[in-house]
């Protein structure tokens, strides 16, 4: 698939999104919830099965016995035991919750992966990727599609310097995920904030205004009045948004706005079954104990573990 006609199809996307009068652009990052079902332990562990190994993952969990279960769940046990100190804490487990829930992120990170690092060694440094993305672009000096290709591949080199820890534009997996994800990532919230920021500020000021606010998420053409959640959009910003009443927002305004302190649901989790399973109250599992609970965490059902384990091994 030729390139210009990829990016083309993405911002004639982003264009026609943008330009519906009364559908809601929603700028917010937020977590998504680690189940839909109710978390209702006297009842069944069907939530706590969905945050341990990830909703879709749960759907096939009815296969193996009760052994099976157990056997499998010993490996996953090793996995998320990183340290190989024979003790799962609460902060690993928190983390392998956060893997289980965010399985596609991964999936989309292996597929760019492979079309990038095009020597395969290993790595993907920015001169791979430009030349990937960019290259049918560059080799054109007239694009006569107006759309500005080179602020796009300056603005994603700016991220890809951002999230390249060590300064040498060459990304291991961790940091190619954190270019490709930013807002999984704390040292990346601010390139999120600042992208948004550019994104909305029309006017260049360095700051976002309540009709670049609104003109960002709803545009009036062909509709004669404003719908209610407008109004109430208006509202928002005057009374929470612009939280020192300058009437705009800076940057620490926009970044309360756009990536807000959630409760974190993966650590309440984690804290959760810890404590379900510490028989010794010592604040931490040892495998022995996550078996004899295995009911809570997958109870008589199965999902295709071998494929959590490469992932995990990938991750």
């Amino acid at each position: 698939m030729e390139l210009r006609p990829f990016l083309m199809c993405f911002a004639l996307c982003v264009v026609y999104a943008t330009s519906k009068p009364t559908e809601k652009k929603d700028r917010v990052h937020h977590d998504d919830p680690l189940s839909e079902k109710e978390h209702e332990d006297a009842e069944n562990f069907d939530y706590d099965h969905d945050a341990f190994l990830g909703e879709e993952e749960a759907k096939t969990f009815d296969q193996l016995t009760p052994e099976e279960s157990k056997e499998r769940l010993g490996k996953i046990v090793d996995k998320i035991d990183e340290d190989k100190d024979g003790f799962v804490t609460t902060e690993e487990m928190k983390k392998w919750i956060k893997f289980a829930q965010k399985r596609w992120i991964y999936d989309d990170v292996d597929r760019q992966w492979k079309g990038h690092d095009l020597n395969e060694d290993g790595v993907v440094s920015w001169e791979e990727y430009k030349n990937v993305t960019y290259g049918y672009v560059l080799d054109d000096n007239d694009p006569d599609d107006g759309f500005n290709y080179k602020q796009m591949m300056s603005r994603d080199e700016r991220r890809f310097k951002m999230a390249n820890k060590d300064g040498d534009l060459v990304a291991n997996k961790e940091e190619f995920t954190a270019f490709l994800h930013p807002e999984e990532y704390d040292y990346m919230k601010d390139i999120v904030v600042l992208e948004t920021m550019e994104d909305i500020d029309k006017n260049g000021d360095g700051f976002i205004d309540l009709e670049e606010y609104i003109g960002d998420m709803y545009n009036q053409e062909g509709d004669p009045q404003e719908p209610e959640w407008v109004k109430t959009e208006r509202e928002q910003f005057v009374e929470f948004r612009d939280k020192n009443k300058d009437g705009k927002m800076d940057k620490e305004e926009t970044k309360d706005w756009i990536l807000p302190s959630d409760y974190d649901h993966a650590e309440a989790e984690a804290k959760h079954l810890v404590y379900e399973s510490d028989t010794d109250k010592d604040g931490r599992l040892t495998k022995e104990e996550i078996i004899a609970k295995y009911d809570l965490f997958v109870g008589s059902q199965a999902t295709d573990f071998g494929e959590a384990l490469v992932r995990h091994d990938e991750f």
